[in-house]
């Protein structure tokens, strides 16, 4: 099994990784043969792992990490993390992900609506076979609610040239962070570690998972299409502000609305405007600080871990993931 080549200096992680996608792969029984097939790649697409690999982490602060219960746990919010992903490809449109077409342009909106819902499904029935907490299951239930109040917020902030920094925070804090904090809080609990300290864990992923965000946003005003693996810059067009072009807006708001107002009748030559607007307005480098705040913030945490292996392991892995060596 072929998985990100960043696990290859952690041996055992990796191991533990091949583990849970296995798993997931094994989760995936539909009938129509076609769609299995496609949620199968997606699990082989080349995607990190990151948030399994924070659950399995942070499981070794515990007294009795259950290397299968873990696993699976894992697998269940990686599972989760792709039903968003699939979900968000409808409301967006998206013709790609991770560089291959997404469910919804390879077959229809409704195909992959109903993949999406079916992914919720295994994620809970994985979750009541194997999570030994029914506080950890209220838990990711409640995360799950926080994920799509920041899908909905996001909704209702298309388009919104005021749209402030608080609310922007707010979105991302639901729709990628929670996540992240999932992640290390169920692994901490599962793991065996006590209720307070896996809510510490939980904070820890929460601030991996802002800077997370911010670094991806930023990343649509730097790289190409080809290495990014989706079309830059669609959201601006699709009606969602992210940190660099809020930031801008704030400076010269009516630098932009010649452009905005035209929302997704932006041309390309339009797009490309907006993109030196913001670098030019310092959107992208205020952006950047911002992400820096959160790394920092998660490294502190980090840093008051108890005196364990997978603790550098994470300080390593966090480091390397948000691009700053602070």
């Amino acid at each position: 099994m072929k998985i990100h080549p960043l696990w290859e200096a952690y041996p055992e992680l990796k191991s533990e990784l091949e583990a849970t996608v296995n798993l997931m792969e094994n989760s995936i029984t539909i009938r129509n043969k076609d769609i299995e097939k496609t949620i199968i790649e997606l699990i082989h697409s080349g995607g990190k792992l990151l948030r399994p690999a924070y659950t399995i982490l942070f499981s070794k602060f515990g007294s009795k990490p259950d290397s299968e219960k873990i696993q699976a746990v894992a697998a269940a919010l990686e599972i989760l993390h792709m039903a968003t992903l699939i979900h968000d490809d409808v409301v967006d449109d998206s013709p790609l992900r991770r560089g291959t077409p997404t469910i919804q342009a390879k077959y229809r909106k409704d195909v992959a609506v109903y993949a999406g819902d079916y992914l919720f499904t295994v994620c809970f029935k994985l979750l009541s076979k194997y999570s030994s907490s029914i506080e950890s299951i209220q838990i990711d239930t409640r995360g799950m609610e926080r994920i799509l109040m920041g899908e909905l917020d996001q909704m209702h902030l298309r388009y919104n040239q005021k749209i402030t920094m608080r609310q922007y925070l707010t979105q991302i804090s639901g729709k990628t962070a929670q996540l992240f904090a999932l992640s290390c809080f169920s692994g901490a609990l599962e793991g065996g570690s006590t209720e307070k300290f896996a809510r510490s864990c939980y904070y820890i992923g929460s601030h991996i998972g802002m800077a997370f965000q911010i670094m991806d946003d930023i990343l649509d005003y730097s790289q190409s299409a080809e290495i990014f693996g989706k079309p830059v810059l669609e959201d601006v067009r699709q009606g969602v502000y992210s940190a660099p072009l809020i930031f801008a807006l704030r400076k010269n708001p009516k630098a932009f609305a010649p452009y905005l107002s035209k929302k997704a009748d932006m041309t390309n030559e339009d797009i490309q405007t907006v993109h030196q607007l913001v670098v030019t307005l310092g959107g992208v480098s205020q952006a950047q600080e911002l992400a820096e705040k959160y790394t920092r913030k998660a490294l502190k945490g980090i840093d008051k871990l108890p005196d364990i292996p997978e603790k550098e392991q994470i300080s390593e892995i966090t480091k390397s993931l948000l691009g700053r060596h602070l």
